[in-house]
């Protein structure tokens, strides 16, 4: 069984090396839809795969840092970097361009990465991360699987190439988030939200 959540977010963005003359020069954003799909063979106490208002903690915390905010590829000019990075307090770096189809597996990973280190306590059980799509425009979008996530033919992207600004952390729950999720910590789902 699959259960999806819609999420949206503003964000702005430059493609490099893209056919399309504007997005590879200018900076333009999107107001994004991402959609989380997870699936499962069981359900959970309450007769679900997966509680959606779970899906409003973290997961929602991990898409709503990427709001009003701009995303840059981290091999980009360096003069450029650093100017986006002084102007704009809401920043992520990521280690691969700022392609829809990059951002569905920039999400894949993170997304992923919490749920296999989160304690699910209300009997979900084989709960897994099935893909994420990510709508660009109103009639575009990209879906990425985990073969894409974790590709070997596609650029690699870790947790520890993912860069985000000390005002998006500042928002967070836990300022000390990302360094948890990277260093492989346990987080328990609240029993009641």
């Amino acid at each position: 069984m699959i259960i999806r959540k819609l999420f949206e977010f503003e964000n702005a963005h430059i493609v490099r090396f893209c056919s399309s003359k504007r997005c590879k020069s200018s900076i333009h954003g999107h107001s994004y839809k991402v959609e989380v799909l997870l699936e499962s063979r069981y359900l959970d106490n309450a007769g679900m795969v997966y509680d959606f208002g779970l899906l409003k903690t973290y997961i929602r915390q991990i898409i709503d840092s990427f709001d009003h905010a701009i995303t840059l590829f981290n091999q980009d000019d360096q003069s450029y970097l650093q100017e986006m990075k002084k102007y704009s307090q809401r920043w992520i770096a990521l280690p691969v361009n700022v392609s829809a189809e990059n951002f569905c597996r920039v999400f894949f990973i993170l997304i992923d990465a919490l749920l296999k280190q989160t304690k699910m306590v209300n009997g979900e059980q084989g709960v897994n991360l099935q893909s994420i799509i990510v709508h660009e425009t109103r009639t575009g979008y990209a879906q990425a699987f985990k073969d894409d996530a974790y590709s070997d033919i596609l650029p690699k992207i870790s947790l520890d190439d993912i860069e985000f600004s000390p005002a998006i952390k500042a928002e967070w729950n836990d300022i000390d988030f990302y360094n948890k999720l990277k260093n492989s910590h346990i987080f328990t789902n609240p029993k009641e939200i």
